[in-house]
């Protein structure tokens, strides 16, 4: 979990750059976990933090939110993350 929510992040980074966007411009971020329980946010936002520096996340967070889902796109696919940018 932690691995995936950190990769997700940094993918979110690259697609908001090639948008000419930051962290910055994100009005909120929702994110989709596969059998999400209460017990894994633990290990979730343990991936938060290893990557917000890296990729800029400000802080407080932009609001988000956090959807638990049966299954994603892939089987081993455990988090995707959605985010809204404005820019100007």
């Amino acid at each position: 979990m932690r691995g995936q929510v950190a990769q997700a992040l940094r993918n979110t980074a690259i697609g908001l750059t090639g948008a000419g966007a930051t962290f910055g411009d994100v009005l909120r971020l929702t994110f989709y976990v596969t059998q999400w329980a209460p017990e894994k946010i633990t290990e979730f936002m343990a991936g938060v933090e290893q990557v917000a520096v890296e990729i800029g996340l400000p802080v407080p967070m932009p609001p988000a939110s956090l959807i638990g889902v049966d299954y994603l796109f892939e089987p081993d696919v455990l988090v995707e993350v959605e985010a809204t940018a404005i820019l100007d």
